[in-house]
């Protein structure tokens, strides 16, 4: 099995503060660290330990937009993603030194965060990427986009429909007001919603959202949406059963970092779709999701999330 995740990848610079400061406001961070982010790296992260637990056999690709190639900045990335992870298929961009960059504000009274992103990087291209498309497909099962630059996936989308029927798409249809995302979730087989988007189009609950779309996405085989502290659920467009979940828990349970936490449930999924999916029903699919990402909110950073997958 191949899995190949299409998104951007961010250098995250992560401030702990008492409180979200206001604006003009003067404020002393408790902690600050920085690590690789972005929704498609964190999310093979986690797969990858979630696969090796097991020894299970999945090949991931990472299609990421990086600088130039001779950069330190490169070079570091994929010293900590390979062999794991590859990323022989990104794109460099000559002329560039540093990568785009995250700087997120971390409130320890409430666990949000405030995100101010900064990417110079030129985006990829339809050319680019349906140049890889078609050095990946034939030997993969899967392609995940994050829905950023929807004008650019959309075609490719629809080149992968055309050429190479037997993989699965799914897509992330996740910043409120972003055009387009509605176009992708209706080309792709699984779509994750995120509660913001949701929020944003009007509905109130996660089975109101996942209801309606499910009239309008027809290639869909599964349809997620998560909703922060009220969990997650999940719709079967072919049998028209929805399953909710509660967000994990167990005793003792404190957020800590949520930072990471949505990456980590499509994490959740994939692993469940590609490595489970005759053994474990859509419940069980979901739970286990719900499981990782409520782990992985529970402590800093991503290491150590492949023990979801052992008894508690």
């Amino acid at each position: 099995m191949s899995i190949v995740a299409i998104g951007a990848l961010y250098v995250d610079t992560i401030l702990t503060t008492p409180y979200c400061p206001e604006e003009d406001e003067k404020l002393r961070a408790s902690q600050i660290s920085k690590r690789r982010g972005g929704n498609c790296p964190n999310t093979l992260e986690v797969l990858h330990q979630l696969a090796n637990t097991y020894s299970q056999d999945l090949t991931m690709n990472l299609v990421t937009i990086l600088p130039a190639r001779s950069s330190v900045a490169s070079q570091q990335i994929i010293s900590e993603l390979e062999p794991h992870i590859s990323v022989g298929n990104s794109f460099y961009r000559e002329g560039f030194d540093e990568p785009a960059s995250s700087y997120i504000i971390k409130s320890q009274s409430t666990g949000s965060r405030t995100i101010v992103n900064y990417n110079e990087l030129p985006d990829m291209t339809v050319a680019e990427l349906t140049h890889v498309i078609n050095e990946l497909a034939p030997d993969a099962t899967w392609f995940h986009f994050e829905g950023r630059i929807p004008k650019v996936i959309l075609p490719c989308i629809e080149h992968l429909r055309r050429n190479y029927p037997s993989v699965r798409i799914s897509v992330e249809v996740e910043r409120p007001g972003r055009t387009g995302l509605e176009d992708l979730a209706r080309a792709a087989n699984v779509v994750f919603y995120s509660k913001s988007w949701a929020i944003d189009k009007g509905y109130s609950s996660i089975e109101s959202c996942l209801r309606e779309q499910y009239t309008q996405t027809p290639n869909a085989s599964l349809l997620l949406c998560t909703w922060g502290q009220d969990g997650a659920g999940a719709l079967e467009p072919a049998t028209g059963k929805f399953v909710h979940i509660a967000a994990y828990t167990r005793e003792g349970f404190k957020v800590i970092d949520p930072i990471g936490a949505g990456d980590t449930f499509v994490a959740g999924i994939l692993y469940a779709m590609n490595c489970k999916e005759a053994e474990w029903d859509v419940s069980q699919k979901l739970s286990f999701a719900n499981r990782v990402a409520g782990i992985k909110v529970s402590q800093e950073g991503f290491s150590g999330l492949g023990r979801a997958l052992n008894p508690e």
